[in-house]
Formats: C-alpha cells, structure tokens, sequence
C-alpha cells in the first residue's frame, strides 16, 4: 500500500476516554452468561427448553464477535506515541496471562475435585488451544478461555497491522471496511465448502461442531473481526465517520440478531451481526468524544465494564460446577432456578471483582512497564481564556479542551484552535 500523501486530521486519542466502550464490555460478557445460562437451566418442560435455546443460541457468538472487534478498535484508538512491539506485548501479557493462569489453575482444581477429565490442559495453559479442532482441546479446563488463544494472536499481529493500516489512504478506508465484512460473510461458504460437517447440536439444526470451530474459534478466521475494529478506529480517527447514532446502531444490531435466528445455522455465527457490531462500537467513541449522554457512561456501567474480563473468565466456572458444588438439584420450577442463576450471577460478580483487584489491577500496575520507565510528564494546567469565534458550523460540545466539529475532534488551547500542521498518526 502506498503511505499516505499528506498527513490526516485526527481525533487526539490519548485524551479522549471511552467509557461507553468500557460498559458495552460487560453487556458483551452478560451476553456469553445468558447464553451458558440457558444450557446449564432445568426447564420444566423440553417445549419450554427447545423455545429459550432457540432464542438464545446465536448470544455467545454475538457476545465473543462484539469483543473481537472492540479489541482491535480500542488497541487502535490508544496506540502510544514511541511505543515499541516489546513494550506493548508486555502490557498485554500482563492485562490476559494472569487472569488466565489464575482461572486455569481453579479449573484444573474444580475438574479433579469433581472427578472429572482435564484434557488439554498444556495447550490450554499456552494459550494455543483454539488452534485445534479438538472439543477436548479447545473447550479444555476453562471453557470460555480459547478467545484468549485468539487474543494472543491478535497481540502478537497488532504492531505489524498498525503498521499496515496508518499507511492506508483516508479515502479508501470505508472500502477497507467493506472488504474486511465481506471477508467475514464468505467464510460460512468457506466453511461449508472445506470443512466436513461432523458433530453439531441436535437442538440447533444445521449446526455442526467442526465448521462452528472454523468460523467462531480458528483464529485466523476470526482476526477478520480483529481487522474490522481497527480500520473502523480509524475511520473515527480520521474524521470519516458517517454520524450514525448510537440508538439507530443499536437498533440495527438488534435486527441483525433476529436475522441470526432465521438464517442457515453458519451464516448465524456472525454473518448477520458484524455489520451493526461495528457502527455501535464506532457510534459509542465518537458519543464518547462529543461527550454525548449514553447509559453506559455512569459509574456503575463504567465499573461492570472493568471487571468484565475477569467476569468473563470465571462466570462458565461457576454456571458450569457451582450447582454441584452446593449439593442444588435440579428443580424444573422457574422460580428456583432464576434464583439460582441470580446467585450464580451475584457470585460471579464477586468472583471477578477480587480477581481483578487482586491479580489483574496489581499485575498491570506492577509490571506492564519496564522498571525504571517513567511514567508521561503530565502537562500543566493553563488558565482557561474565553473561546474565540470558529469559522464554519461546530456540532458537537466542548469537552477537556476539545471542540467536536463535523465527525472530527480539534484539539484547543485555551478555546482556540490550534494551528500549525496537523498531528500525524502514530506509527509504530
């Protein structure tokens, strides 16, 4: 590709904060617990069974797909300037390896207190599980860990993509986009025509488990979805965004999720749901940076939001082995089984806030950055001066010395435009 012939205007990310990204985190994660929690409830009757798993048999994989395309998103909106691959692949170390050895570790203990089989567990603690087509393997120890293998992948590729993606013109980005999404859309056909169909659920007709690994799990198919996030990061970067709301983006991604429910069985995994999957996360940073009111922006969201990784690694955990733990037999009434998953829920909760207070929060702290490395002087304070008349429409509000104009955040000084050449894009 050739470098870009003229350095782009761009939205200062470091300064801009995404809390409503950081709450759609959790609804993300919530959309995995619902799912795993309609397999593990005990229906009072196979009709009742048959209608919920229906309804909720397509949330894991919208759930997972959201957090793919959020990750390249939000590692592209925060690309540090002077960073270096070393550095980087250590701070993403610290942020998923801990969690996982953590959880690994009460999975394997579970598993053996219980009597059970632990297979895989070697790839699994080297997180290269999602490479085998296995259940033994990939569904091994913790279950919902094999993102994290994909994760990996995408750590480990991401300064070489960043490198790839600041020297794609601003003008084709949009194009880059659609490519990527039609990419995503070909591969229930890939699958179809390369993977033999072999197992599948028999309450899910035209699943089938080899080529649901190849859409949903094979990491090279799903850093399609990885790709997709940080071509629409700079999209917003850029000042390209089309000015979709959020509310309209959320709409339409509900009708992508009933799409999901009537269409053949692959082309539900994320066909139907990458589209809108990425406008809601593009929509949320640029409400994020106009300073725009979400209901993911409030303290509580904010915080699900943080703890939602930790939630994530350990609520299949307690779906899957605290019933048995407790001695709860199934009731087949709904009332009780509600209140189980509430508690299950609660402990979930709880189970994530002391993971991420006391492993997660303190390894990142600790050791993501190298000893010795200082952190950023932080600037000073100017005083604040009245704003100076803006030539051309300004939409938007003014928000930490920024003014929104068009799709586009200019950074101000003391309510004036700064002028002088345009900031270029990080670049690895």
């Amino acid at each position: 590709m050739t470098a870009v012939s003229a350095p782009t205007e761009i939205i200062p990310a470091v300064h801009a904060r995404l809390p409503t990204l950081t709450g759609m985190r959790f609804l993300a994660a919530l959309l995995v617990f619902v799912f795993h929690a309609a397999t593990v409830f005990d229906y009072p009757d196979g009709e009742t069974a048959a209608d919920v798993g229906w309804l909720t048999g397509k949330l894991a994989f919208l759930g997972v797909s959201f957090f793919f395309v959020l990750s390249g998103f939000v590692l592209t909106w925060s690309v540090r300037s002077g960073d270096t691959a070393a550095r980087f692949w250590r701070r993403r170390a610290c942020k998923i390896y801990p969690n996982h050895l953590v959880t690994f570790l009460l999975a394997v203990a579970l598993l053996l207190a219980l009597h059970k089989p632990v297979t895989g567990w070697w790839q699994n603690l080297l997180l290269i599980h999602a490479w085998f087509p296995d259940q033994a393997i990939f569904n091994s120890a913790n279950v919902v860990s094999w993102s994290l293998a994909c994760e990996a992948v995408f750590y480990l590729l991401f300064p070489l993509l960043h490198r790839w993606l600041v020297r794609i013109p601003c003008s084709t980005l949009w194009w880059w986009a659609c490519g990527s999404v039609v990419a995503v859309l070909c591969m229930p056909l890939l699958a179809q025509a390369l993977v033999p169909a072999t197992g599948g659920d028999p309450t899910q007709p035209g699943s089938s488990l080899s080529q649901v690994w190849f859409l949903y799990i094979f990491p090279p198919v799903c850093l399609l979805q990885f790709v997709l996030g940080m071509v629409m990061a700079r999209i917003v970067l850029s000042g390209r965004w089309i000015g979709l709301p959020l509310p309209l983006a959320a709409v339409l991604l509900l009708g992508g999720y009933a799409l999901a429910l009537v269409v053949p069985y692959n082309f539900g995994v994320n066909a139907t749901t990458i589209v809108p999957v990425a406008l809601v996360i593009a929509a949320g940073a640029v409400a994020d940076v106009r300073g725009t009111a979400t209901l993911l922006r409030g303290r509580v969201a904010v915080w699900l939001g943080e703890v939602s990784f930790a939630f994530y690694l350990v609520h299949y955990l307690v779906l899957l082995h605290g019933r048995e733990l407790a001695g709860i037999q199934g009731s087949g009434d709904v009332v009780v089984e509600l209140a189980v998953l509430t508690g299950a829920m609660a402990l979930s909760l709880c189970l994530a806030w002391l993971l991420y207070v006391g492993v997660e929060r303190p390894f990142m702290r600790r050791w993501s950055r190298p000893r010795g490395s200082a952190r950023p002087p932080q600037r000073r304070r100017q005083p604040a001066r009245p704003p100076q008349r803006q030539r051309g429409p300004v939409t938007g509000r003014q928000h930490g010395g920024r003014v929104a104009r068009g799709d586009a955040v200019l950074p101000q000084h003391g309510g004036q435009v700064a002028s002088g050449p345009r900031p270029r894009e990080r670049r690895w």
